[in-house]
Order: C-alpha cells, then sequence, then structure tokens
C-alpha cells in the first residue's frame, strides 16, 4: 500500500524557514514547512523585500483614507501601495503552475484574514481587518487554490485539509499533463473517498464527466474537472462527510473482523465523531486492515493515505474540534 506522491508546488512567504527577511530581520518557525520542504518544490518571496524595503525595516500598514485602502510606512510616510500592487502582479504573472500557497499570518503584505486596517499613520486603533496586499492579488488570482497561513497550519484539521488537497492537485496536475483519458478515470477512482467526504453532490458530478469522457474535447474535460476538484476540495470536509466514509469502510471488513475489534472501530469513529480523536487514528486503523486483508479497492483509495506518513505526526492543536467547525462555520456536535 505504498504510495508514490508528486511534490507539490508552494509559494511560501520567504520568512516562514528559509530567511530572516522579517521586519525585524528575524525569521519564523513553522514545523509544518520545516518538514515540508522535503516533499514540496517551493517557491519563497518576500513583498516588501522584493519592492526595496530592506532588512530590518520600519513595519507597514494598511491605512484606509477616504474609502481606499493604501500600504504606508507610517515612520517615512512612504506610501509604496502602487510598488506593492506592481510587485504582486508581476510575481504572479511569472509563476508556473502552483497547487498552493503559504503566507505570513497578519502580515500587511501577505496576511490572507484578519490583517488590521487603521484610519491613519498616527498612533491609533484598527478600524477594520482585511487581507493584505499580496495576499489580495493571489486570492483573487487563485481563489481555486488552497491559501493558508503558518498560524493556521498548526491546527491539526486545518493543516490535514491543506495537505491533503495540494497533494491532490499536484497529482491531478500531472495527469492533466498527460492528456491521458485512462488516467484521469485512475485518478479519479482512486480519489472517490477523499472526494465523497468532502462533497458527494460534486462527487456526482465528477463522475458523470469522468463518464462521458468520450464525448468531451480533451482541453475542456480537463478545465472542467480540475474546477470541480477545486470546488471539492475547497473546504475541509465536515466531520460527518469524515464519517460517512470511515463508516463505509468499516462495512468492508465486518464479516472477516473479530467482534471486539469491530467494537473498537466503531468506538474510534465514535470518538473521533465527538472530537475525542483526530481523524488520523480511525484512518489508520482502517488503512491496516486494508493491508491486512489485501482489500483492493480500500488500498488504493487516497483518504487513508492522502500525502506522506512523515507528514502525519506534525506536532500542533490536534483534538480542538470545536474550534475548527467554527473557523470552518459549523456547529459542533453535541
Amino acid at each position: 500500500m505504498t504510495r508514490d506522491y508528486p511534490r507539490p508546488r508552494l509559494v511560501v512567504s520567504r520568512c516562514i524557514e528559509f530567511d530572516p527577511c522579517r521586519y525585524d530581520g528575524s525569521k519564523i518557525p513553522s514545523p509544518t514547512v520545516a518538514r515540508l520542504r522535503e516533499y514540496a518544490d517551493c517557491i519563497p518571496v518576500c513583498p516588501e523585500v522584493e519592492i526595496g524595503l530592506g532588512i530590518p525595516r520600519s513595519t507597514v500598514r494598511i491605512v484606509r483614507t477616504g474609502g481606499s485602502d493604501r500600504l504606508v510606512q507610517p515612520a517615512t510616510a512612504r506610501d509604496v501601495t502602487e510598488e506593492m500592487s506592481a510587485f504582486a502582479a508581476a510575481f504572479l504573472d511569472a509563476l508556473p503552475a502552483v497547487d498552493g500557497f503559504i503566507l505570513k499570518g497578519g502580515s500587511p503584505t501577505s496576511g490572507t484574514r484578519n490583517v488590521r486596517v487603521y484610519p491613519s499613520t498616527e498612533k491609533s486603533a484598527a478600524i477594520a481587518k482585511t487581507a493584505g496586499f499580496f495576499a489580495r492579488e493571489v486570492l483573487k488570482r487563485y481563489p481555486e487554490l488552497p491559501v493558508e497561513d503558518e498560524l493556521r497550519l498548526n491546527n491539526q484539521r486545518i493543516r490535514d485539509h491543506f495537505l491533503s488537497a495540494v497533494f491532490t492537485l499536484a497529482a491531478f496536475r500531472g495527469v492533466e499533463e498527460t492528456r491521458n483519458p485512462h488516467a484521469l478515470v485512475q485518478f479519479h477512482a482512486e480519489n472517490k473517498l477523499l472526494l465523497l467526504a468532502c462533497s458527494q453532490k460534486v462527487l456526482q458530478e465528477m463522475g458523470r464527466l469522468v463518464a462521458n469522457r468520450a464525448a468531451v474535447e480533451p482541453g475542456a474535460l480537463y478545465e472542467q474537472y480540475r474546477r470541480m476538484l477545486s470546488i471539492a476540495l475547497a473546504r475541509a470536509p465536515r466531520y460527518t462527510g469524515n464519517v460517512n466514509v470511515l463508516q463505509h469502510a468499516l462495512g468492508y471488513f465486518s464479516d472477516r473482523i473479530s467482534d471486539e475489534e469491530k467494537a473498537y472501530g466503531i468506538g474510534l469513529i465514535e470518538r473521533y465523531r465527538h472530537g475525542r480523536a483526530t481523524l488520523a487514528e480511525p484512518r489508520g486503523l482502517l488503512r491496516s486492515w486494508a493491508i491486512r486483508f489485501r482489500e483492493p479497492y480500500l488500498m488504493d483509495q487516497s483518504f487513508f493515505a492522502p500525502y506522506p506518513v512523515e507528514l502525519v505526526d506534525l506536532p500542533g492543536d490536534a483534538t480542538d474540534r470545536g474550534r475548527d467547525l467554527w473557523d470552518a462555520g459549523e456547529d459542533p456536535p453535541p
């Protein structure tokens, strides 16, 4: 059950594990990025350094005046809005195909959310929150790709979905480059349970497209499939979707395991349902049974090993699923 994983191509803020290029000359530690560098091709970038602000440098902030946001360096009164917008456009125009972004949380250039907006360059309280200037352009151009910051990736559930998404998208990018319809059929088959956990409705639409592939021009076929794949992977699956897949997989072994094993498996799934276990625990148990019984369908399913096992045991918040669900706009279970 050894899987071959493609190397995702990721844009990463340069100050995260790459170079000491923050405003104060520091480097941000991130266990996720440090480990991921071994398994992904990273493109580091620091927008502030790229427009010549230097290391170290006075901080910049987003200032809202007359309904318009400007990127200003209060200590020098320098407005770098145009320079930052021009750099973001040029950098993203030159990018090869990428599978995701990991950007610096809270940064007025790279923060993806909750970046403070101020009414002036003077000392004052924030009046709003938004995305940073560089991140805004990323989110506008790549609405279909996973975009996270290093702080959110400390959360086990968010990190698991991000890694699942970028490795899945990287695998599809390889299939797309071949333009081989048989490779698309295999890709879809191997990712059925992963997609089922994300969205049963989108999975059904993708299945119909693959079934009718002979009637669709190759370019349109892959474009439509990529769009639906991105929609399916846009948000982390609800715990109910994962429970559905886990119970479905358990059914493959109901007549091959002891009553005690079955009870243990059901109990572990219930522990996950109520936030007392991570997804990795029941998923790992079912994967071990797939190997033990050589169950061909489950052994090929990416759901059980969506990314390299070396990335599974990263440190971070493990079972804080109530907060995870709140972040996702979902009510936690009773």
